[in-house]
């Protein structure tokens, strides 16, 4: 599933906007090209973070059963 995913991610993306989806090739571009996409990096880093811990927060409230004050 996974694997598939990926290879839909980049089938469907990459012609669109040149996608990336791998993190090394993400930051050393952004790192190398400078610009915009440096001014842009940020974004790459604290997003995946506040959305792990989103989902944390949403795995805790429906799947922690000592949440419910049991």
């Amino acid at each position: 599933a996974i694997g598939l995913s990926l290879t839909l991610i980049h089938l469907v993306s990459i012609p669109v906007d040149n996608t990336s989806v791998n993190p090394a090739r993400s930051l050393a571009t952004a790192v190398y090209g400078g610009g915009e996409a440096l001014a842009q990096l940020w974004v790459f880093l604290v997003f995946p973070v506040v959305g792990a811990v989103l989902a944390g927060f949403a795995y805790r409230a429906l799947f922690d059963s000592e949440v419910g004050g049991s």
